[in-house]
């Protein structure tokens, strides 16, 4: 029984260092790590916005107010340039008055709206961009006197020009802060008798959009 024993270990005391050879020649094998998806900004989106607007022309009236409403746009990514469209609506409290004697004069825009392309350049979740397009407004004029009053609004078309920052800061949301100048032509009201000048706005805004 002694000689199997001993025989047993002598057996296990070479075996060893046989097998531990064996194993430190076998190649290991790691799990390659996961590379994080690329932000992409190809695609439709919805969102929300709020903003200010001031008036640039010091006339007799200089409306100005807050503004908050929706948009939607797509956007395509070419490497780093992104371009896209954008169509935005706002209810709008933008407005202003002047009283002379007896009598007052105010305008009001109660909703603006746009029609935008817009192209930039990605760093990864930030985007940089340019925009410009078509820009209306709805502007009413309500004229006072003598207890009386009389109102006409008139639907304003023009142009916008801006640029903006967007951040991707989940998967589907980002945020952005954008300025906007908007031009519109002059119009006149009541049938022709009460003409107006050129009005031009500068807006800031910032909004939420949710990527499809």
């Amino acid at each position: 029984m002694k000689k199997i024993l001993l025989a047993t270990v002598a057996l296990a005391a070479l075996a060893a260092p046989a097998a531990a050879a064996d194993l430190a020649a076998r190649p290991t094998y790691t799990k390659a790590p996961v590379a994080a998806p690329v932000p992409t900004w190809t695609g439709f989106y919805l969102g929300a916005f709020g903003g200010y607007a001031t008036t640039e022309n010091g006339g007799i009236l200089s409306p100005k107010g807050g503004f908050v409403g929706g948009t939607a746009g797509y956007n395509f990514q070419s490497a780093n340039w992104v371009y896209g469209i954008e169509v935005d609506a706002a209810w709008a409290d933008i407005k202003d008055s002047f009283a002379f004697g007896g009598a007052a004069i105010g305008a009001k825009i109660d909703a603006t709206g746009t029609v935008r392309g817009r192209i930039g350049y990605a760093f990864n979740n930030v985007l940089l961009y340019s925009t410009g397009g078509y820009a209306w407004a709805d502007n009413k004029l309500t004229l006072s006197a003598a207890g009386l009053s009389a109102s006409d609004s008139q639907l304003l078309s023009g142009w916008t020009v801006g640029a903006g920052a967007e951040f991707l800061i989940a998967p589907k949301w980002s945020l952005k802060a954008e300025y906007l100048y908007k031009s519109f032509g002059g119009k006149t009201y009541f049938n022709g008798v009460v003409p107006t000048g050129e009005l031009n706005l500068h807006t800031v805004q910032v909004g939420v959009n949710y990527h499809f």
